[in-house]
């Protein structure tokens, strides 16, 4: 397995970790449950699983009125797109 295989698969295991994190904390929403703190959310944004965050954001409509993910998970994006291009040149 190769560096970048290894990194892409961590990517697509994140993606995952994201969406369900979104998805489990709307659902507890609706269910006047326990709720994920907004902290863990970003955080596990910025770990990685940004792109699986901004899908559960549009496809569930969770925390989309939340200007912290509204700014947030997008710069996660953003951050992680420029930390590759830097290390990809370098």
């Amino acid at each position: 397995m190769t560096i970048f295989s290894t990194i892409a698969a961590f990517y697509g295991i994140m993606t995952v970790v994201g969406f369900i994190s979104m998805w489990r904390d709307k659902r507890k929403a609706q269910q006047h449950a326990w709720r994920t703190p907004e902290a863990t959310l970003l955080t596990i944004a910025f770990l990685g699983g940004a792109l699986g965050t901004l899908l559960a954001m549009q496809l569930v409509r969770h925390k989309t009125r939340t200007a912290k993910f509204q700014l947030f998970v997008p710069l996660a994006i953003l951050l992680h797109a420029t930390l590759w291009i830097f290390w990809i040149r370098s």
